[in-house]
């Protein structure tokens, strides 16, 4: 792969992909979308779920979440996980995770979590 970058990217998404594998799922990088794109990772067991995965040396927070959000809507997504790998760590456990979701649907996760 000639481009560097595209290079880390393509890395952090696999490394991604097999730490999702490891913990049961079945998950799977997607084909390039261009403006159609519907992230990065596809996960068979959570449908209405958007991975996008990021290896960079400087996070943009408010331009991934706009593009995060953009893919959620061109793969009817209810829910978007945005990954971005940290400087010095292979473990995708211990990278930056992110999640958008409408408003409600964080309430009630955070209620369940409370035991409400």
């Amino acid at each position: 792969m000639s481009n560097p970058s595209k290079a880390k990217g393509t890395k952090a998404e696999s490394a991604l992909v097999a730490y999702l594998n490891e913990l049961g799922y079945t998950a799977e990088r997607r084909a390039l979308g261009g403006m159609f794109d519907k992230g990065d990772i596809v996960v068979a067991e959570l449908p209405h779920v958007v991975f996008e995965c990021k290896a960079v040396a400087r996070i943009e927070l408010a331009q991934y979440v706009e593009e995060l959000r953009t893919e959620m809507a061109n793969a009817g997504a209810s829910v978007g996980v945005l990954v971005v790998k940290r400087r010095g760590k292979s473990n995708p456990g211990e990278w930056y995770w992110f999640v958008q979701s409408p408003a409600e649907l964080m309430v009630a996760l955070c209620s369940l979590e409370q035991g409400k």
